[in-house]
């Protein structure tokens, strides 16, 4: 299919209205679109289906499914994508908001202090006014981000998503369950590697040993890798990777409740900050810091290239894989607004004045593809 194709048919279902997702995952040249043949609302709380699963923050409310079997599947693969050029300005960021996010921060770090929490992740959302078709902006998020996974995500009766998330949530190939601690902000500047500060490490760690613990019922022979620094469009981050063998009584539903979400982007104790968020963020998320990604797809065959993980770099039968996204770097498309959504890690170190600064840089990498 030529990409002229691709992305007709993408836009001509958009046009009739129906669900679609399009995508690509971290470092790959494949963009895969599936169109839902028609506008039923297909929802999950077992996780079992076959398919492409989005999922709120508040795992109490509905998943959202698009049923491999329910879809046309379209793949296309290209390094990059013919698109109307950027304005030339940077996206200017605003203050509307600042004196409750800040408010909200310091509220935050008084509960860490009181030792009702080790860390809360408290987020905002900005709108800025939009003229571009979301399909335009998707083509600039994956020229732009190579190293996240961008999607443009579409019902009729949920509403439209776009984003560029570095954030792997796990990953299953048949028994081997992969899943990242990230962690720790701080902007890219060119020829220069960032200094971790204390609170940062201390942030990365909590989300390590979460991980770590909740998995453990489920998993076994876990290996930790060494922490290191990794890129994400203007923002450097802390990243460490956990690799564990699944237990073969064990179920993809558990797993997900046991790690979503994850002090990356609620906190820890998980439900104390949880509670926290839903009563002191003064909106609601949806599909903010949910995830997505494909569900228990089939594969016959797969080829592990990381020689670190696998002996002899073999081929290894795997019965069924599944990749999820912390729906991080995102934005909602509603009624030519872009609503913005940015948040960060409030520990007992924290400076809300610098947390504010925090969530401003956050927001220029998705704003800087709006101008």
């Amino acid at each position: 299919m030529t990409e002229a194709t691709f992305f007709q048919s993408l836009e001509e279902h958009y046009v009739s209205n129906l669900p679609f997702v399009v995508y690509s995952r971290p470092i790959n040249s494949i963009i895969k679109c599936w169109l839902q043949k028609d506008a039923t609302l297909h929802q999950t709380e077992s996780f079992s289906e076959r398919g492409f699963v989005f999922s709120p923050f508040d795992l109490k409310e509905a998943a959202i499914v698009f049923p491999q079997d329910e879809c046309e599947h379209h793949v296309l693969e290209v390094s990059n994508i013919e698109v109307e050029a950027l304005g030339k300005s940077d996206y200017k960021t605003s203050d509307i908001g600042k004196s409750f996010h800040v408010d909200l921060v310091n509220k935050g770090i008084k509960a860490i202090e009181n030792n009702d929490l080790q860390k809360v992740v408290l987020s905002r959302n900005e709108e800025r006014p939009i003229l571009d078709n979301p399909i335009t902006i998707f083509k600039r998020l994956f020229n732009t981000y190579k190293n996240a996974m961008v999607y443009c995500w579409y019902h009729p009766k949920v509403g439209l998503w776009l984003g560029a998330t570095p954030e792997l949530l796990f990953k299953v190939e048949g028994q081997q369950l992969t899943t990242i601690s990230l962690a720790g902000t701080q902007p890219y500047r060119s020829n220069t590697k960032p200094n971790w500060t204390d609170k940062e490490l201390e942030e990365q760690q909590i989300v390590t040993d979460f991980l770590a613990k909740q998995i453990s019922p489920y998993t076994s022979n876990t290996r930790i890798s060494e922490v290191e620094t990794i890129r994400a469009g203007n923002l450097w981050h802390l990243k460490t990777r956990l690799i564990s063998s699944i237990d073969s009584k064990s179920h993809l539903k558990s797993i997900i409740e046991a790690l979503h979400p994850t002090p990356a982007v609620c906190g820890f104790p998980k439900e104390k900050a949880k509670n926290f968020i839903l009563q002191n963020e003064n909106y609601k998320r949806e599909f903010y810091t949910g995830f997505l990604g494909e569900l228990n797809l089939k594969l016959s065959k797969t080829r592990n290239t990381n020689r670190r993980n696998l002996e002899n770099n073999a081929y290894a039968v795997v019965k069924t894989a599944s990749n999820f996204y912390v729906n991080l770097r995102c934005m909602q498309i509603k009624e030519a607004k872009a609503i913005v959504y940015v948040g960060g890690g409030i520990t007992k170190s924290s400076v809300a004045e610098k947390e504010w600064q925090e969530t401003q840089n956050k927001t220029k990498t998705i704003g800087n593809i709006l101008i």
